[in-house]
């Protein structure tokens, strides 16, 4: 069963009279442990459709199955509640909190799902040590490099355990080395079994995926595997 199933999933907007059509008809599956790339120009609908398998927002029609949930027609309390279980996001900003240490950043989330303090410290430390960070869990954001905090950020993202991690242009605030860094992070993650979906509109970042999706248009261009480089219309 695939974890992410799109089927002719669209995303309209009304502004004012005029309808935009971020996304037409679009039909994806997404197996677990899958490391996939979303790639497209400002515009083409790559952002829609990260909002739309991140359970930010629901399809104008068709049907998204996530973990064998349909999640199409869930209101915001629903798509909350399946976001924080299912979904880990790390986002080009890091969004830590910046009086707070590393544990305690990646803790965050298992506050909000209830979880006892010391499992949540366990959790936390482990999750810190899996992006070796296990030397600075009492350090704040700002006595960090940009590329410890996405470290924080991953581990923030991967403490609950979540079936996909998201990430919108990870490496957007860092520098190249950095940013490279944080790529072969997420290749260690998607050899652990990871399900990572990043969403990219540069060519060198998502050559480290396995598979790549290039959007245009609000329509999937191309589906291209690494391993047999063939382009899928």
């Amino acid at each position: 069963m695939s974890l992410i199933r799109l089927s002719r999933v669209s995303r309209r907007y009304q502004m004012g009279t005029e309808t935009i059509h971020a996304l037409r008809e679009v039909s994806i599956e997404v197996g677990r442990a899958e490391y996939v790339a979303i790639m497209g120009p400002s515009g083409s609908g790559k952002s829609t459709l990260m909002n739309l398998i991140g359970c930010l927002d629901t399809p104008s029609s068709g049907t998204y199955e996530l973990n064998g949930t349909n999640v199409s027609d869930m209101d915001d309390n629903e798509l909350a509640e399946v976001r924080n279980k299912e979904i880990g996001f790390v986002f080009q900003t890091f969004n830590l909190l910046p009086r707070a240490n590393a544990l305690h950043n990646v803790e965050l989330p298992l506050v909000y799902a209830g979880i006892p303090s010391e499992e949540r410290r366990q959790l936390a430390l482990e999750a810190l040590t899996n992006v070796g960070l296990a030397d600075r869990v009492n350090h704040k954001p700002t006595e960090m490099s940009g590329g410890q905090r996405q470290r924080v950020a991953v581990a923030r993202a991967l403490v609950n355990r979540p079936s996909i991690l998201l990430a919108d242009e990870p490496t957007g605030n860092l520098d190249s080395k950095t940013g490279a860094e944080i790529m072969s992070l997420f290749e260690a993650l998607a050899d652990q079994g990871h399900t990572i979906i990043v969403v990219t509109h540069e060519e060198e970042i998502a050559r480290h995926a396995r598979r790549i999706l290039r959007i245009r248009d609000g329509l999937i261009a191309s589906d291209e595997r690494a391993d047999s480089h063939a382009l899928v219309d």
